[in-house]
């Protein structure tokens, strides 16, 4: 997949558009910053050939806005002592580990894609993204969010923008960007489940766990086993995503609501990895990334052409019949018909 690169970060517009207009200096220099990326439409990486092995390099802006920044630290070379640097480090290494360990892959392009990340950008940047070409990470305010490369799951989820890119390409609007969004959270989960040996039973089902700064009234910035309940506080206003298709929201804004109505595909894969059991990276993530990668799911799917592309995934690698039974029912739990 190539072409334009949407700019996908990992707090929605909606939650930084909230913060602004009750003056927050930080989140509108952050909304700032992400409309000039927007504006800048990047050119998205083509695959190209390259090594099979993990090779990284982080870069530090130095609170600049201009990328890519120093080089810090490359592939092989022992921990700084930024912190911030190693957690990127290691974040980018956990994504590889998950997708070449379970499923094969080689990078995030299947071709050995070098992963390149840059830290410390601009001043109290509240936003983690991925470009099309490189993970860039802010440190946060300290007041509402911390250090963006703290949680392997956002590094997970938006290295996962990079794989959807170079896959299924799903557009960035409405159904198909919700289902855009909701990939890179189940896949996020999945890296930190993984490095964490985590069953489905034992993970939080959390995305961004630890990001809210003390004293924001909220455990994440959202919740795959129940939709809406991340957070409530008065400054960030109540989770707003709905856990079932009758709850969709209908938005011009957040590009029709990808990270709001992503909820509804993120609980159908918390309903299945728990139905099955086990770790959730075997058989439900299999199956989503069968889905992703199977060269069949059109870039405009909708939720339903998205189900349905999931049983039939669960249905030609487990021919028995019963987990793609299981998948049809953890989409009619949130209302999506399958039939």
């Amino acid at each position: 997949m190539t072409g334009i690169a949407p700019l996908c970060a990992i707090v929605p517009p909606y939650v930084l558009d909230r913060l602004a207009e009750d003056g927050h200096a930080p989140a509108a220099r952050s909304l700032a910053l992400d409309a000039v990326h927007r504006t800048a439409r990047l050119t998205a990486l083509p695959a190209q050939p390259g090594p099979a092995r993990l090779e990284r390099v982080i870069a530090d802006a130095g609170h600049a806005e201009r990328l890519p920044g120093r080089t810090v630290r490359r592939e092989g070379q022992s921990p700084v002592s930024d912190q911030s640097v190693n957690h990127a480090y290691d974040g980018l290494g956990a994504t590889f580990a998950l997708y070449a360990d379970v499923y094969g892959r080689r990078s995030i392009d299947d071709r050995g894609l070098r992963l390149d990340a840059t830290v410390h950008y601009g001043r109290d940047y509240d936003n983690a993204f991925w470009d099309g070409h490189r993970m860039v990470f802010g440190d946060g305010d300290n007041v509402i969010f911390g250090d963006f490369t703290a949680c392997v799951d956002v590094i997970g989820h938006e290295l996962t923008h990079g794989v959807t890119q170079f896959t299924a390409g799903l557009d960035y609007q409405d159904q198909p960007g919700a289902l855009n969004e909701s990939v890179s959270d189940v896949f996020g989960s999945l890296v930190k489940q993984y490095a964490l040996h985590q069953d489905a039973a034992a993970a939080d089902w959390l995305i961004g766990a630890g990001l809210l700064a003390p004293g924001v009234q909220g455990v994440a910035l959202r919740s795959m086993r129940a939709p809406g309940t991340a957070y409530d506080d008065p400054r960030l206003g109540k989770d707003p995503q709905p856990a079932h298709f009758r709850d969709y929201v209908h938005t011009a804004g957040d590009n029709g609501g990808v990270h709001i109505n992503s909820g509804i595909p993120n609980h159908a894969f918390y309903l299945l990895a728990t139905a099955l059991g086990g770790p959730a990276w075997e058989r439900a993530g299999r199956i989503w990334y069968d889905t992703l990668t199977g060269g069949h799911l059109p870039a405009d799917a909708d939720f339903a052409t998205f189900a349905r592309a999931t049983v039939a995934a669960a249905a030609s690698r487990y021919p028995d019949h019963s987990v793609a039974d299981t998948v049809t029912a953890a989409w009619a739990q949130v209302g999506i018909s399958t039939g």
